[in-house]
């Protein structure tokens, strides 16, 4: 007979509290979250009804008859367990909590646009007519809104994005194996042209139960070198900045920890192994939610430019020059 933990795999339909049955908790006993999240296409149906106040409208964009529209609306609902639309001969008008579901839709459907662009990006197709590699932060928190820009003015261009920190973007640059390049570091690589797109900040973040988020002050330079950090590694934009800024304060201690990955020095600090540098860009919603604190500095240089680089000598044309335009012309950017 097989034992208990041989059917983890399967469903099961014993009631959980709060009436949920177990087949929507994964073995650790957590509700998994697509369960409790309508899809992505109910919510750009839930936005065109937000739109148009019509059932029907809202149906003929997204593409399907008026009776599936009512019936995927009062699945949503039952899945949330709120009423979002009131229906009436007039047309269909959001209720209160309607109104609040379709913004959190619709910060839900921006960020599926930007991961759709990334995804086709990193598919690296054969007709690639621009080739792009950044560093990490930018790769990760701005290019996502350009590529999406890029693709609004130029849908037939296909992209594909290459990340590695700003040493990897410089040597791709150098070996013709991109036609645009974004880094973070202190200054433009040998080899390169650049330009100013972008200002950034790092800022020392630690976990709530850490002893540097009870200081009353703010920490001194001479304090913030000595002690072992969580860092990036070596030939990040990050590490060169920070190495800078300390450079007349004793330097670096060893890390604590040195990752190849925003995400990965962001996940150890969140878990309590230590203070972490990162850029502002990266920490916002943690910091927000509290899972990190930022920790102030007095004394040290902790901003930086982020550029746009190209092989000297080779001013970015077609492709690579509408995305260098909307670098500079956009928030952030």
């Amino acid at each position: 007979m097989a034992s208990n933990g041989e059917h983890r795999g399967e469903r099961h339909e014993e009631q959980q509290p709060g009436g949920r049955r177990s087949e929507e908790y994964g073995s650790g006993g957590r509700a998994q979250l697509h369960h409790r999240v309508p899809d992505l296409g109910a919510l750009e149906l839930l936005l065109a009804v937000a739109r148009h106040g019509s059932l029907g409208a809202a149906a003929r964009e997204v593409g399907i008859t008026q009776p599936a529209a009512s019936s995927r609306i009062r699945s949503m609902e039952r899945q949330l367990g709120v009423a979002l639309v009131d229906r009436s001969p007039r047309g269909s008008r959001l209720t209160d909590a309607g109104a609040l579901v379709t913004d959190w839709a619709r910060r839900i459907v921006e960020a599926a646009e930007a991961f759709d662009v990334g995804a086709l990006a990193l598919r690296g197709r054969r007709d690639s007519r621009l080739r792009v590699v950044a560093s990490m932060t930018i790769a990760e928190y701005l290019l996502p809104g350009w590529l999406i820009a890029l693709r609004a003015e130029r849908p037939d261009t296909a992209v594909s994005l290459q990340a590695g920190n700003s040493a990897v973007v410089a040597e791709r640059l150098l070996a013709n194996e991109a036609d645009m390049g974004f880094v973070e570091g202190l200054a433009v690589p040998d080899g390169l042209d650049g330009v100013v797109v972008a200002h950034d900040r790092l800022v020392i973040v630690a976990a709530p139960s850490h002893p540097w988020a009870r200081r009353r002050g703010p920490l001194d330079p001479v304090e913030l070198a000595a002690t072992p950090l969580v860092l990036r590694e070596h030939g990040s934009g990050t590490r060169q900045v920070l190495d800078a800024a300390l450079s007349g304060h004793g330097g670096l201690a060893q890390p604590l920890l040195e990752l190849a990955s925003t995400t990965a020095v962001k996940a150890a600090a969140v878990s309590g192994a230590g203070p972490a540098v990162l850029s502002e860009l990266a920490v916002a919603e943690e910091l927000a939610s509290r899972r990190l604190v930022a920790i102030p500095v007095e004394g040290a240089r902790l901003r930086r430019d982020l550029r746009a680089v190209w092989p000297a000598g080779h001013r970015p044309t077609g492709p690579a020059r509408d995305l260098l335009s909307l670098t500079r012309a956009r928030p952030g950017g």
